[in-house]
């Protein structure tokens, strides 16, 4: 039987950290972003000179300097995503929003490894460009839809059964499902979507249900080819019978890696 995993990682709680915090893994959506920020390197701690900085919405970008430091120097006045690029380092997003402080925050980013596998490092968007005012994020939205789904196609050796493969979503926003609007990240009355889909090789291996960053989907063995093929699509307004309506997303930072299967040794997370 096969399996079909989703970790819901990006929940939303309200939290308060100091400077010496590194975020670098399960980002909340609520965290905030700060004016003197820092890029550092999620294992060492020492800091990472030309860093790229950009946030895609609004075509700013910035590079952290020789102690790591990088400011700003745009108004942040609603949900959007925030991109970390340097070479030898896997590709980082954050999702922020306009609760931001004048408070610095640390972004730790991991070094890349040779199995590393990376779909789209940019932000895109999935869906028909016809939103409301009260759907997720609505506000946010700046990039053309790409169509209703996105594909990838790419190469991948075979893993032991010591290692499992993961697919990692580093953001999305403007989901506009029923546990999205149950957990606030809409204002939608009435109506919802249902979830985005991953589809692997053809097989559903889960879904997308809430907005925020670095959700998890572990690929099952059995799928892996040597030729390999990554679907998401976004998801349809499951109260509109007169035409389709799909829910319009963002999405950045697709990619694959192996993982240690121990690190699951207590047991899969329930999906779905």
């Amino acid at each position: 039987m096969k399996r079909i995993i989703i970790i819901l990682c990006a929940l939303l709680f309200s939290v308060s950290f100091s400077f010496a915090d590194v975020i670098s893994g399960k980002v909340r959506q609520d965290e905030k972003l700060y004016a003197q920020n820092q890029v550092v390197d999620a294992e060492s701690g020492q800091p990472v000179d030309k860093a790229r900085v950009s946030i895609p919405k609004q075509r700013y970008e910035t590079y952290s300097d020789a102690d790591g430091k990088f400011e700003l120097n745009t108004k942040i006045d609603s949900t959007t995503v925030l991109s970390v690029e340097k070479e030898g380092f896997r590709p980082y997003s954050l999702t922020i929003d306009k609760n931001s402080l004048n408070q610095p925050l640390k972004l730790g980013i991991e070094r890349s490894k040779p199995s590393d596998i990376q779909l789209e490092a940019h932000l895109f968007h999935l869906g028909d460009d016809v939103f409301a005012d009260t759907s997720a994020n609505s506000g946010d939205f700046k990039i053309k839809s790409a169509g209703t789904f996105f594909t990838k196609r790419f190469r991948m050796s075979q893993i032991s059964q010591k290692e499992e493969a993961v697919l990692v979503i580093g953001s999305v926003i403007g989901l506009d499902t029923k546990l999205a609007k149950e957990m606030g990240q809409n204002r939608i009355a009435h109506v919802y979507s249902s979830p985005a889909e991953i589809i692997f090789n053809g097989q559903k291996i889960g879904e997308l249900n809430i907005n925020g960053d670095n959700q998890e989907i572990i690929i099952p063995k059995n799928l892996i080819r040597a030729d390999n093929e990554v679907t998401v699509r976004t998801g349809r307004n499951l109260f509109q019978h007169a035409y389709i309506d799909y829910d319009d997303i963002e999405l950045a930072n697709l990619r694959v890696e192996t993982r240690d299967r121990q690190m699951y040794a207590g047991g899969y997370p329930s999906g779905f």
